[in-house]
C-alpha cells in the first residue's frame, strides 16, 4: 500500500512539473511570435522608407543609379583596377545612368582618388562620379578582430553596408571587394538589384582541408594545428561560417568571378550556377608589349661567335653569362618568399661554384611593404638569406617605381611565383607579357587559367615544392635561347585574353541582364 502511495505521489509531482513547464512555454511562444511580428513590421517599415528615398532620388535625378561598394578605392591594387575599368565601361555603354562609389578612405577628396587612378592605372573616367565617404571602415579591418576574424569582418561589413545604404539608395548595388554579407541588406531592405565581383572567396574548401589536416599556415596558427580539440572547433566554426556565407552570396542577381579556381569554390558555396560567370580581371599588358623578345637570342649569338673556340659554349647554346630570377609581389605571408629563397639555395647547390654556376645566378625580390609588419617580414627574409648563405646572391627592392620594375623584368630570365592557391595572379600575367619565363605555383589561377598551353605550345612552368622549383629553374636555364624564345612568344600571345578590352566586353555581357531592367 505504501508503494502505491509513493507511485501516486510521483505521478502528481510529474503532472505538476508538466503544468508548470506548459505555463512557462506558452507565454514564451506568444512573446516570440509578438517579437517576430514586430521585427517583420520594423523591417517592412525600413524597406518602405528606403524605397521611398530611392524613388524620390530617381525622380529628382531623372534616371537610375549604380553604386559600387569599395571601401579601399584609393588603394593601388588589382581590385581597384577592376573598379575603375568597370566604371569606365559602364559609363561608355550607359550614358543616362549615374554612378556612385562608397569608399571608406579618409583625408582625401574624390578628385584626389580619381587622380590616383589616372596616375597608377592610366585610367580616366569619361564623366564625373559621386563619392559617398563612409566613416566606419575600421569595422571591416582584420586588425579590429584578433580572434574570429572572418566572423568579425563579415558582421562589420553589414554595419558598414547599412551606413552606405542609408546614405544613398541605388537601383543597382555592386560589391566589388568581396563583402558578401552586404548583399542581402541592399537586396531585401533596399529593394535594389545586386551584383558581385568575387576576387577571392572569404572561406573555401581548401581552408577547411588545411584545418582538418592540421597543417600550419599563415591563417592556421601553430598552437591550433597542434591541438586536435582546437582544430575540431575551428572546423565547425568554418563550416557554420561557410553556410552563412553561401546564403548571403546566393542573394546576388549577377555573380562574376575572376578565375576558374574562384568559380569552383563559389559554385560549391553559393550554388547559383545560372547566375555565375568568369570575368578575368584586366591586366595592363600594353606597357610590356614594346619589349623586344629577340634581344636575348641576338646577344647570345654574338657571344657565341666571340667564344667560337669553346666547345662547351657551343653546346650550351651560347647561354648568357648571368641569369636573373625575379619575384614580384607584396611582402605578405601568403606570398611565401621563404619558399623562393630555399628553392634558390637548392638551385645554387645544383649548379655548384664557378662563373657558370653560383656566380651566374641572382635572385631579385621586388615588392611593396604595406605596414610595419611587412617591413619586419623583410628583415626576417634577409636573416633567412644569411642563414642559408645566399645573401650575396639575393637582392631586395622595395616599393620600386614602375620603370624600374619594367627594367628588372626585361633583364630577367625567370619570373618566380610561389603563392599557394593564388586566386588569379596579375603579377604572373605581367611577367609573361614582359617576356620572362614564368615559374608559378602549381595551384589556383596560375595552374588553371594562366600558365596553360597556348595553341598547343608551352607558356611556362609549374612547381609546388623546394625540389620541384629548383629542378624547374635548372631546366629553364639549360634550355637553348631559341627554345626559351618560343616559350616567351607563346606566353606573350596567350595573355592578350587578359587585356582591358577583353575584360570590358565580358563584364558588360555579364551585367547586361540587370542593366537593361534599370533603364526601363
Amino acid at each position: 500500500m505504501a508503494g502505491h502511495d509513493h507511485q501516486h505521489n510521483l505521478s502528481l509531482c510529474f503532472c505538476d512539473l508538466m503544468r508548470l513547464l506548459w505555463s512557462l512555454v506558452v507565454p514564451c511562444v506568444y512573446l516570440s511570435l509578438l517579437l517576430t511580428l514586430l521585427l517583420l513590421l520594423l523591417l517592412l517599415g525600413l524597406r518602405m522608407w528606403l524605397q521611398g528615398r530611392r524613388k524620390a532620388r530617381r525622380a529628382q535625378d531623372g534616371g537610375p543609379a549604380v553604386a559600387f561598394f569599395h571601401p579601399y578605392s584609393n588603394a593601388g591594387g588589382g581590385g581597384e583596377r577592376v573598379l575603375w575599368c568597370c566604371l569606365r565601361a559602364l559609363m561608355r555603354r550607359y550614358p543616362d545612368v549615374s554612378f556612385v562609389v562608397y569608399t571608406g578612405d579618409q583625408g582625401v577628396t574624390g578628385e584626389q582618388i580619381l587622380e590616383g587612378a589616372r596616375r597608377r592605372f592610366n585610367i580616366t573616367l569619361p564623366r564625373p562620379i559621386t563619392f559617398i565617404f563612409l566613416h566606419h571602415r575600421t569595422l571591416v579591418e582584420a586588425t579590429s578582430y584578433p580572434h574570429f576574424t572572418l566572423l568579425g569582418q563579415s558582421a562589420g561589413s553589414m554595419f558598414l553596408g547599412w551606413e552606405a545604404l542609408t546614405a544613398f539608395v541605388p537601383d543597382l548595388y555592386v560589391d566589388s571587394m568581396g563583402y558578401a554579407f552586404t548583399l542581402p541588406i541592399f537586396r531585401y531592405l533596399g529593394g535594389c538589384k545586386v551584383a558581385s565581383y568575387v576576387h577571392y572567396p572569404t572561406v573555401s574548401t581548401d581552408m577547411l582541408s588545411v584545418v582538418r589536416e592540421r597543417n600550419p599556415r599563415f591563417n592556421n596558427a601553430d598552437f591550433i594545428s597542434r591541438n586536435p580539440v582546437l582544430s575540431a572547433v575551428k572546423v565547425v566554426y568554418y563550416c557554420c561560417f561557410a553556410l552563412l556565407y553561401g546564403l548571403a552570396g546566393s542573394c546576388s542577381d549577377v555573380i562574376m568571378v575572376n578565375s576558374t579556381w574562384t568559380l569552383g569554390h563559389i559554385l560549391a558555396l553559393w550554388r547559383s550556377p545560372s547566375r555565375t560567370s568568369i570575368v578575368y580581371p584586366p591586366c595592363d599588358v600594353r606597357a610590356f608589349l614594346d619589349i623586344p623578345l629577340d634581344d636575348e637570342v641576338e646577344d647570345e649569338m654574338e657571344e657565341g661567335w666571340e667564344q667560337l673556340g669553346s666547345e662547351e659554349e657551343v653546346e650550351a647554346g651560347g647561354d648568357r653569362k648571368c641569369h636573373t630570377i625575379v619575384s614580384v609581389g607584396q611582402f605578405r605571408p601568403e606570398k611565401d618568399h621563404c619558399l623562393q629563397i630555399r628553392a634558390f639555395r637548392k638551385l645554387l647547390e645544383r649548379k655548384g661554384e664557378g662563373p657558370r654556376g653560383r656566380e651566374s645566378l641572382r635572385l631579385v625580390l621586388i615588392g611593396g611593404c604595406r605596414n610595419q609588419e611587412d617591413e619586419e617580414r623583410v628583415l626576417m627574409l634577409r636573416g633567412l638569406c644569411q642563414e642559408l648563405a645566399v645573401d650575396d646572391r639575393v637582392t631586395f627592392k622595395l616599393n620600386v617605381p614602375f620603370e624600374e620594375l619594367k627594367r628588372e623584368l626585361v633583364d630577367a630570365t625567370i619570373g618566380l611565383h610561389t603563392m599557394w592557391n593564388e586566386h588569379f595572379g596579375i603579377g604572373v600575367v605581367e611577367c609573361m607579357a614582359a617576356g620572362t619565363i614564368v615559374l608559378a605555383h602549381k595551384s589556383g589561377g596560375p595552374k588553371l587559367d594562366i600558365v596553360v598551353p597556348y595553341e598547343g605550345g608551352q607558356t611556362g612552368f609549374l612547381a609546388d615544392s623546394e625540389d620541384s622549383y629548383a629542378a624547374a629553374m635548372e631546366t629553364i636555364l639549360t634550355l637553348s635561347p631559341v627554345a626559351r624564345l618560343e616559350i616567351r612568344r607563346n606566353a606573350r600571345r596567350s595573355v592578350e585574353r587578359f587585356s582591358d578590352q577583353e575584360f570590358e566586353a565580358c563584364f558588360l555581357a555579364a551585367v547586361e541582364s540587370v542593366m537593361s531592367k534599370l533603364e526601363r
